[in-house]
């Protein structure tokens, strides 16, 4: 079973505003893409609980709007996105879309605008030869930077979490782990180990909250649409073990921080949401 990762460098095709939450219109557009090739696979990642497809926000240059939150993105700017795709159905959904942006050279339409493929990058990686990789490190700490808003809604209530706290992000994780890998690899590591053997050092510096927009529904009172909004934290956070830790957990809390750069942090992910970056440190 394999996990995949897509790196896409993109230019305007004309100066135009998007949101500053413009993950949902990524994540909108590329459904799009892939339903105008394989109209099944397309539903079924409309239609999935597991987050089959996680979409970061576009980094680059922006300027500032006169439309309250909105920003623009330039025709000479370049400008970076990535997706991930962790689901069982990853071969159909990569092929959905990177058959129409490559072979047919589809632009991605945004609502005011349109994207340009510069290039693409991809990559690949099993459950197992990861967990082959957790066997080369033996890591003190784990940073993770958040790069876009990462909402974790506590449990099943309408609370989501606004700091990376140790056992909100890794329970996360376990999760969406425990739902897309072989039976044979799925971890049973308690909420408490999470607490007892990691200890969280933010950077204050970096740390920011955010609302942003992950969907519309319909409001039948109203006869309109509005927006849906999840609240999130962005920024720095080293994970340090604590010297007792057992390597089981250890194993395990590194296998996840591999697995959360395919599989985003949290809810929304393929709107935007939970994108992260991870370095390990005191390798070897």
């Amino acid at each position: 079973m394999l996990m995949q990762q897509i790196f896409l460098i993109v230019r305007p095709t004309t100066d135009f505003e998007i949101p500053h939450g413009d993950g949902y219109q990524l994540y909108s557009a590329l459904l799009a893409i892939t339903r105008s090739s394989e109209p099944a696979t397309s539903q079924h990642i409309h239609d999935s609980d597991m987050s089959s497809i996680a979409v970061s926000g576009l980094r680059g240059r922006f300027g500032s709007s006169e439309h309250r939150g909105h920003k623009m993105i330039y025709k000479g700017e370049k400008y970076q996105f990535h997706i991930g795709i962790t689901d069982p159905k990853e071969i159909e959904i990569f092929q959905s879309l990177i058959q129409p942006l490559i072979l047919e050279g589809m632009d991605i339409s945004l609502d005011a605008g349109s994207l340009r493929i510069e290039e693409i990058k991809s990559s690949t990686l099993t459950f197992e030869e990861l967990m082959i990789k957790v066997r080369e490190y033996n890591s003190h700490s784990i940073e993770f930077t958040f790069m876009s808003p990462t909402c974790i809604q506590y449990r099943n209530s309408a609370v989501t979490e606004m700091f990376p706290h140790r056992i909100a992000v890794f329970t996360s994780l376990l999760s969406k782990w425990n739902r897309v890998c072989p039976p044979e690899l799925r971890m049973g590591v308690e909420r408490d180990e999470f607490g007892r053997f990691i200890a969280e050092r933010p950077d204050v510096k970096s740390y920011g909250t955010h609302s942003v927009m992950v969907n519309t529904i319909f409001d039948s009172a109203k006869k309109h649409h509005r927006p849906i909004f999840k609240q999130g934290f962005t920024g720095r956070c080293v994970y340090q073990f604590v010297r007792d830790v057992p390597q089981g957990v250890r194993n395990a809390v590194v296998a996840l921080s591999i697995f959360a750069e395919y599989s985003g942090v949290g809810s929304s992910v393929s709107r935007g949401c939970g994108y992260v970056k991870v370095e390990m440190e005191g390798e070897g």
